[in-house]
């Protein structure tokens, strides 16, 4: 007998046997918004769906009667892209860069799209979320850094002397501001970096994909 959809989180719990675990990462990245819930509902749906009824739950009822609202607000959309890269290590709403692009816009940041448009040579500043990080074996010291932004990627060359003296900002940072000269060699786009600086204590934990 083919089974329909799932019409609650009850209903989800009861035909699945998901773990709390599961669950909590299904909540925090939207996946059970489609119950009317907004995700920090969904969590405290979980709590009370999971958790044998005790203190919490005596002036309630029967768990499955009703849907109580969090007492928690709604995730911030910085809130929800946090937690969309700490559930799946990427996100579908808007990228992390976006929520600052006024404040870079401010600094002389340009957009990984504006690249292509200016002067081979001409001096710019390029920030993002490190996707890569590659030094090739074949290369002289040369680490090529891949920044992403929400127009795009940008290509990075750092020099070795760059690369070294600022090992650990190039290595451990997840988003980078980089300040640099522009390199436009057959159709490629490029940054020759002189400076790169971590840019924001706080933030997603994106994930890269690195030589070391």
């Amino acid at each position: 007998m083919r089974k329909t959809r799932f019409v609650s989180l009850d209903d989800l719990i009861t035909r699945t046997g998901a773990r709390r675990d599961e669950l909590v990462t299904l909540a925090e990245i939207g996946a059970l918004n489609a119950f009317g819930h907004d995700r920090r509902t969904a969590l405290w749906q979980i709590e009370r769906a999971v958790k044998r009824e005790g203190e919490l739950f005596k002036k309630t009822g029967d768990r499955r009667q009703k849907t109580e609202s969090s007492p928690l607000p709604e995730m911030t959309p910085v809130e929800r892209v946090g937690a969309d890269y700490a559930g799946t290590g990427l996100t579908v709403g808007p990228h992390p860069m976006s929520f600052r692009r006024r404040e870079l816009a401010m600094r002389g940041v340009l957009r990984a799209s504006d690249l292509h448009r200016g002067r081979d040579g001409r001096r710019v500043r390029v920030a993002g979320a490190v996707i890569t990080r590659q030094r090739p074996g074949t290369a002289k010291g040369f680490v090529f850094l891949t920044l992403e932004d929400e127009t795009g990627v940008a290509n990075i060359i750092v020099r070795p002397q760059i690369s070294t003296s600022q090992k650990l900002t190039i290595l451990e940072q997840p988003f980078l501001l980089v300040e640099g000269r522009l390199q436009i060699q057959d159709g490629v786009t490029s940054v020759k970096a002189e400076r790169c600086h971590g840019l924001w204590a706080t933030g997603p934990d994106v994930a890269s994909h690195d030589f070391h």
